[in-house]
Order: C-alpha cells, then sequence, then structure tokens
C-alpha cells in the first residue's frame, strides 16, 4: 500500500463502534468503570483517551514504528524524550539544532546534570569522536533548521549500534511521507505535528514514534507522569490535517522547488539553502534517504539589504513564528525559532541577520515571486 493510500486507510480512519468516517471527540476526562477489579483500557484522559489513541496509531503506522505518542506541542514532544535519560549521562546533539531544542537542553537539561555535546552531525567522524564512556544518545535533524543541512542517518545509526546509544530525529521538516528514519534504523522520532502534519497554523502539538516495546515504556511513563498530554479537540485535527498531507506537501513542495530556483538567480540573493538545488551540500545524501526536498528554504540577503527590511515589505506571506502551514510564512530565526541561541554561536553557524527562513505554502507561485521581487527592493 502506497503512503497516500495510508493516510487514508491505516486501521485508524474509523470509529469501530459506530463505523464514523470522522473519529469522535472523546471530550471526557474519565471514564466510568463497570467492574473496579477489572479496569478498562480507558480510565483518565491522561493516561488514555480513544481520539488520542487514535492520532498514536495512525503516526505509528506511517512511521512504521511501534508505537506513537501524542503531546501538548513539539516542545514537550522532545523534552520528553530526552527525558528518558539520567543525571550522568552524556548526550551528543547536532548544533544546528532547533532553537528550542538548544535551549532545553542547555538551561533545562544540564540542570539536571546531563552531559551534553553539540557537533557538527554532518561529519560523522567529528560524531564518533564525541563518543564517552557515559554517552547514551545521538540527537539530529536532517535537514537541519534553519540552514537545512544534511545528516547521513545510516552512518549515525552505525555509529549509535556500534557504542550501544539511542538515536533520535526530529523528523518535522520531512514529515513521514517523505521521510522515515525508523526504516533506517533510527530508534525514536520526534514532529512538531503543529507544522506540516497538522497543516493548518490551528494547532500545536507533538508526536513520538518509538522502534521497540522497551522505548514505548519508557516514553509512556515519562509521558503519563509529566501530563504534557495532547487534548482529544487537538488529537482530531491532526487526524484530519493527516488526511490531506500528501497532496498538500505535493504542491508546497512544487512551489518550493520553484522559488529556491528563483532566489539562486536573484542579483541580491547571496545564498539559498535548499536541497533541491544541484549545488546544496549533501543533496546525494539527502535523497538517498529522503523522497523529496520539502518545502522549507532559508536564503541569505547580500550586504546592502537586511532580513528585516524585506520582512517589512513583503505582502502575501505570514510574518510568524512556525511553519508548515497552508500559508507562506517567513521568519526570521535570528529573532525568532533562535533568538535564545547566543549570538556567537548563531554566527559561528551562518545564522545571521541577513538570514530568512519560508516555509512555502500554497499560494500561486507566480504570486509569490511577485511578491518576493518587491519585497527584496
Amino acid at each position: 500500500m502506497k503512503f497516500g493510500t495510508r493516510l487514508i486507510h491505516n486501521g485508524y480512519e474509523m470509529d469501530q463502534s459506530t463505523g464514523a468516517l470522522s473519529i469522535p471527540i472523546y471530550q471526557t476526562s474519565t471514564f466510568h468503570q463497570r467492574d473496579i477489579d477489572a479496569p478498562k483500557e480507558y480510565q483518565y484522559s491522561r493516561g488514555a483517551n480513544p481520539t488520542r489513541r487514535a492520532l498514536e496509531g495512525t503516526i505509528a503506522v506511517l512511521e512504521g514504528g511501534y508505537r506513537g505518542f501524542a503531546f501538548s506541542s513539539g516542545m514537550a514532544a522532545i523534552s520528553s524524550a530526552l527525558s528518558i535519560f539520567s543525571a550522568g549521562d552524556h548526550l551528543i546533539i547536532c548544533e544546528d539544532v532547533y532553537g528550542g531544542t538548544y535551549q532545553a537542553s542547555q538551561s533545562f537539561f544540564r540542570r539536571f546534570d546531563v552531559d551534553i555535546t553539540f557537533i557538527n552531525a554532518t561529519e560523522a567522524e567529528s560524531v564518533e569522536k564525541s563518543v564517552k564512556h557515559n554517552t547514551k544518545a545521538i540527537f539530529i535533524e536532517s535537514p537541519s533548521n534553519p540552514l537545512l543541512k544534511i545528516t547521513d542517518i545510516r552512518e549515525i545509526v552505525r555509529i549509535a549500534q556500534k557504542h550501544g546509544l539511542t538515536t533520535l530525529i526530529d523528523n518535522t521538516f520531512m514529515t513521514p511521507y517523505l521521510q522515515r528514519p525508523i526504516e533506517l534504523g533510527i530508534d525514536i522520532v520526534i514532529h512538531s505535528a503543529t507544522k506540516f502534519i497538522g497543516g493548518h497554523s490551528d494547532v500545536v502539538a507533538g508526536l513520538v514514534v518509538v522502534k521497540t516495546k522497551e522505548l514505548a515504556k519508557r516514553i509512556q511513563a515519562v509521558q503519563y507522569n509529566f501530563g504534557a498530554v495532547l487534548g482529544p479537540m487537538d488529537s482530531w485535527l491532526l487526524l484530519r490535517g493527516l488526511k490531506t498531507l500528501k497532496v498538500r506537501l505535493d504542491y508546497q513542495q512544487k512551489n518550493a522547488q520553484i522559488l529556491a530556483g528563483w532566489l539562486a538567480d536573484h542579483p541580491k540573493v547571496k545564498k539559498v539553502y535548499y536541497p533541491g538545488l544541484r549545488d546544496h551540500g549533501g543533496r546525494a545524501i539527502h535523497f538517498g534517504q529522503a523522497a523529496g526536498a520539502g518545502a522549507v528554504l532559508s536564503f541569505e540577503i547580500r550586504e546592502g539589504n537586511t532580513g528585516k527590511d524585506f520582512m517589512e515589505r513583503v505582502k502575501n506571506a505570514a510574518v510568524a513564528v512556525s511553519l508548515g502551514g497552508v500559508e507562506t510564512i517567513i521568519s526570521y530565526p535570528v529573532k525568532m525559532s533562535h533568538a535564545g541561541m547566543p549570538r556567537q554561536e548563531r554566527e559561528r553557524m551562518g545564522i545571521t541577520e541577513n538570514l530568512i527562513r519560508v516555509s512555502v505554502g500554497l499560494e500561486d507561485i507566480e504570486d509569490l515571486i511577485e511578491d518576493f521581487e518587491q519585497a527584496l527592493g
């Protein structure tokens, strides 16, 4: 069964008790127990809710994992996944990681004596040299946010398996439609489902999919005890959004390819970061592990103009902190997603004041290009 069909027919597409083609929103906090000595699967919605369970089952099927978990935000998903580790453990995290992940790692987990090394994960040799006696995991993004750097997932898995480490990946940019890391050997896949999976900028959510039963037990314990679960209404919104994931991304990705090519040829643009361009670093690796380039790109404006000037002029795009919606969303990493990262670190990695990230939407591409032309001045 191909992916587009699995989005619609995956075993969780209808309510088994009534045949309803839309999973009901079980807007309840608790469930009546007819036999107190034999409690049912659903007792209290922090532990399990039928609407959330349908979503969790769906994402597990789509990612090819053992079990899925739905959280109240992408950061709740990331933080919960990292919470399976303990004081004294060492984690290797790709240096150009999402700003929220960087902040949580630096300001939160370090307080609990979790040792963290940030490394350029595109250099496998550097990753392996960073492994210590207490290293427990490697956390990566590919493509990374916001420079779209490509990490060889298979190579990271090889290093991790050699040293007995757990692998985690933030798969938000690609979604399970374009990249399925568990099939490449990754242990834990994380999504900010707020983005392409929801797809309509109307829900905040996070998803985690694990490869094994043992990891499922560990994530479930964190989910239940922290209680950062996704509510039934938001779970239903994601189930609805998932059904159109393929058709949305197909069109958005087509638009992104055209826009990236146009930007690459523009005299006021210094550089474009997009895996679909032939000169993008790691392009061959990317297309060996993913089915498309995605709908997110970044570009750097030449000296003389600033990213801020562009964002003040643009009209047919939202200037916002997020991505993956039906509308084109433009973000300014130094003031938005990566504002919490020290300036010296940002600049060292190339996240400058002239860098703009674009999540390409469903507008007519001719209108987007016309708007970007006038915004570039």
